[in-house]
C-alpha cells in the first residue's frame, strides 16, 4: 500500500508493517513534528469510497481521541491522505495515528496455549475496565475481539479501535459487508446480527465471547460463513466452558452464561457489574443468578443436544469414514446416512437466506424502539416518572457519592439515547449520598497539620478548643470529636482539641495523706518537694499541711509539699523556755561579776554565756 519513504500528511515517517487486518494494515511511523513514535492504522482504500463513511470516521476519532485510560490505545490523529499510484490513478487513504503498543494481539497468546486463571482474571478485568470507562463517555466499542486487545511488554491490556467499528457498521450495508471489513462475525452480538442499534451491553456479550475463548481456546458459535455464525448467535444456546476445558469452575461457568445471553436485558447491565462478578468467581463465589440459571437449564441425562451445525458436521464427517459394522466390499456408508446428512444441510441453508431476507436495511430500526431518556441527575421519583412514562422498567441499586445529592441519580444503564424495545429494564445507580470515612489520629500534630490531614481524607476542620493537658505541648492536638477510628460521613465536621501548656493543681490536697498528693502531681506530670512540719504530730501517711502553688500553673512547675514530722514535740511547740536551760545548782552568778564565775576573766572571747536571756538569774 505504500512506498519506502513514504510521509504521510507531511509529519508521519512510515516505518515497518507490524500488523494486517480485513480493514487496514498497521505500521510503526515516527511523528517527525513531535518526534514520538506511533503506529499508523492505514484503511483499506475501499472504504474511502463514500463521502458518508469519511465524515463518520473522522467524527468517531475525534470521540475516541477525547478519551484517556491506561487500558485504551490513545488516538492522537486522524484523517486521510492522497497519494497517486505508478499508474497515475489518486488514491484516498483515511488513516489513524495511535499510540505505540509494544506487544502482541491478545489472540496470539490465545494461539500459544492455554492461558493460566490468573492471566485471564487479570486480561479479562482491565478489558472490562477499559469499557465501563468507555461507556461513561458515551462510546460503545462494537468490535470487542482479541484481534483488537493489545497486551504489552509490561504484560498490561490496550484495547485498540474505539469508534471505528461504528464508523463502518453505521456506513455499511449488510451484515455481509460489515462482516467482510471486520474479519470476523464469531464476536457479534444478537442485536448486532439483527442489524439493531446497540448499547453497552452489546460490547459486554462480546467482551464474554472473548472470556469463553481464553477459557476454551476456541469461541462458542463455529461455522462455514458470517452469515451462519450470526444465525447462531440470534438462534443458538452456548455450550458451557467446562464442556470444553473441565477445569473451568461451575461459578465462571455462570458467569459466562449470564455474559452471552441473548437478550440484553438477561445479560450484565454495566462492565463493573461483569468484573464484580467474575472476579468473586476466581475466588470460587457463586453469582447470585447461578441457582435461577441451573434451575432454567436442567441436566440432561445425555448432555445437551447437538445444534444444527454439530449435527451437519457429525454426517459428513461419517462420510469420510469406512464403517466398521459394514462388510468389507461394501465402501460407502448407508444411503440413510447420505439422506440425512442432505437433510441436514439444506435445513441449516435455506434457514440462513430466510434469516438474511429478514436482517433490516441500513438505518433501520426495530419496530416500536425507544429512545432511552437521560434521567441522570434526577431524582429517583422524578427518573421513575420520566421512564415509565416511555413504557420502560425501572431496576435501583444504591452507591455512596462524595459529588451526587442523595435520592439523586448517579448513572444509568442502558445509558441516555440508547434505542431499546418497549419494557426494557433500565437500571439507576442511586446516590446515598457521601460515604463513611475513618477518623484518623491527629493527635500530636500542630493545627495545621491536623486540618491538612482531615481535609485529605475528606472531612472539615470544626471549632478549636484549648483544654489542659499534662504532656502535650502548648498549641499541639490533644484529641478529636469524633475520636480516632470512628466512622464519620465525608464532609462531616471534626473539632479539634489542643493543649494550652496548663495544668490544674487540686486545691483539696491539704489533709491528705503525703503517698496520694504524690500519686496526683504525679499524674500531673509536675516534679515537686518534700517539706517537714515538725510543727504538728508525725503520723504513719505523713498528713500533708500545705501544697503551693496551686490552681492553673504552667507544665513542669514545681510544687513544695509539707507534711508533719513531729521532730519537735513537748507539748510547747518544741521550745524551751528562757531561765530553764540551766540545772539546779549549777545556774545563776552574781549580777556583780558579770556573770562568771569568781576569778574567771570577763574579757575571754568566748562570750557564749554572756548577756543571753536567760543566764542572768534575779539574787536571793
Amino acid at each position: 500500500m505504500i512506498q519506502a519513504e513514504r510521509i504521510l500528511a507531511g509529519r508521519y515517517h512510515i516505518g515497518r508493517r507490524i500488523g494486517r487486518g480485513g480493514m487496514a494494515e498497521v505500521y510503526a511511523a515516527t511523528d517527525e513534528r513531535l518526534g514520538r513514535h506511533v503506529a499508523v492504522k492505514l484503511l483499506h482504500t475501499n472504504l474511502a469510497t463514500e463521502s458518508s463513511f469519511r465524515s463518520r470516521f473522522r467524527q468517531e476519532a475525534q470521540a475516541a481521541a477525547r478519551m484517556t485510560h491506561p487500558s485504551i490505545v490513545r488516538v492522537f490523529d486522524a484523517g486521510e491522505d492522497t497519494f497517486v499510484r505508478g499508474d497515475g490513478f489518486e488514491i484516498v487513504v483515511p488513516y489513524i495515528v495511535m499510540e505505540y503498543v509494544d506487544g502482541q494481539q491478545l489472540s496470539d497468546h490465545i494461539a500459544e496455549g492455554q492461558l493460566s486463571n490468573e492471566k485471564i482474571e487479570k486480561y479479562m478485568t482491565e478489558i472490562l475496565t477499559s469499557l465501563e470507562y468507555s461507556h461513561r463517555a458515551g462510546v460503545v466499542h462494537r468490535d470487542i475481539k482479541p484481534g483488537n486487545v493489545m497486551i504489552s511488554t509490561a504484560d498490561e491490556v490496550k484495547v485498540t479501535d474505539f469508534g471505528i467499528a461504528r464508523a463502518i457498521s453505521d456506513t455499511t450495508g449488510t451484515i455481509a459487508q460489515t462482516t467482510a471489513i471486520l474479519g470476523t462475525a464469531s464476536y457479534f452480538s444478537p442485536e448486532q446480527a439483527r442489524g439493531e442499534q446497540v448499547d453497552g451491553r452489546s460490547d459486554l456479550y462480546s467482551a464474554g465471547i472473548v472470556l469463553y475463548e481464553m477459557l476454551t481456546g476456541r469461541v462458542p458459535f463455529q461455522g462455514d460463513s458470517a452469515v451462519a455464525v450470526a444465525y447462531q448467535h440470534v438462534t443458538e444456546p452456548p455450550r458451557r466452558p467446562s464442556e470444553f476445558n473441565p477445569r473451568v469452575s461451575p461459578e465462571l461457568d455462570a458467569v459466562v452464561m449470564k455474559a452471552l445471553a441473548k437478550r440484553a436485558d438477561d445479560r450484565y447491565q454495566t462492565a463493573a457489574e461483569f468484573r464484580t462478578e467474575l472476579q468473586n468467581a476466581f475466588k470460587g463465589i457463586a453469582p447470585a443468578h447461578a441457582a435461577a440459571m441451573a434451575d432454567a437449564n436442567p441436566t440432561e441425562l445425555f448432555g445437551p443436544g447437538p445444534t444444527a451445525i454439530d449435527a451437519t458436521e457429525s454426517a459428513l464427517n461419517s462420510i469420510q469414514h469406512d464403517d466398521d459394522r459394514a462388510p468389507d466390499v461394501q465402501r460407502r456408508p448407508p444411503a440413510m446416512w447420505i439422506w440425512a446428512a442432505i437433510g441436514v444441510v439444506a435445513a441449516v441453508v435455506i434457514g440462513a437466506l430466510i434469516f438474511t431476507l429478514m436482517l433490516p436495511k441500513e438505518g433501520q430500526l426495530p419496530d416500536a424502539s425507544v429512545s432511552v431518556p437521560n434521567v441522570e441527575g434526577m431524582t429517583l421519583e422524578e427518573a421513575k416518572s420520566v421512564l415509565e412514562a416511555e413504557g420502560l422498567k425501572i431496576r435501583e441499586k444504591n452507591e455512596a457519592s462524595d459529588t451526587v445529592e442523595a435520592d439523586h441519580i448517579m448513572s444509568q444503564s442502558p445509558p441516555a439515547d440508547s434505542s431499546v424495545a418497549p419494557g426494557t429494564t433500565v437500571t439507576l445507580t442511586i446516590s446515598t449520598g457521601k460515604g463513611a470515612l475513618t477518623v484518623p489520629d491527629i493527635s500530636g500534630m500542630s493545627v495545621d497539620e491536623a486540618k491538612a490531614k482531615l481535609a485529605e481524607i475528606g472531612f472539615k476542620p470544626g471549632s478549636i478548643t484549648s483544654e489542659d493537658s499534662a504532656t502535650v505541648a502548648e498549641g499541639d492536638v490533644i484529641r478529636s470529636e469524633p475520636g480516632p477510628g470512628e466512622q464519620a460521613k465525608s464532609g462531616e465536621t471534626i473539632n479539634i482539641f489542643t493543649s494550652n501548656g496548663k495544668v490544674t493543681v487540686p486545691d483539696d490536697l491539704v489533709g491528705k495523706p503525703y503517698a496520694d498528693v504524690e500519686s496526683a502531681l504525679g499524674e500531673l506530670d509536675l516534679p515537686y518537694t518534700p517539706i517537714e512540719n515538725p510543727s504538728c504530730p508525725a503520723t504513719p501517711e505523713k498528713t500533708v499541711t500545705g501544697v503551693s502553688p496551686t490552681g492553673k500553673v504552667a507544665q513542669g512547675t514545681e510544687i513544695q509539699v509539707t507534711y508533719c514530722s513531729g521532730s519537735n514535740q513537748d507539748g510547747n511547740g518544741g521550745q524551751q523556755q528562757p531561765g530553764n536551760n540551766t540545772p539546779p545548782g549549777q545556774g545563776g552568778t552574781n549580777p556583780g561579776n558579770g556573770g562568771n564565775p569568781p576569778g574567771q576573766d570577763d574579757d575571754d572571747d568566748d562570750d557564749s554565756d554572756s548577756g543571753l536571756p536567760g543566764d542572768r538569774l534575779p539574787n536571793g
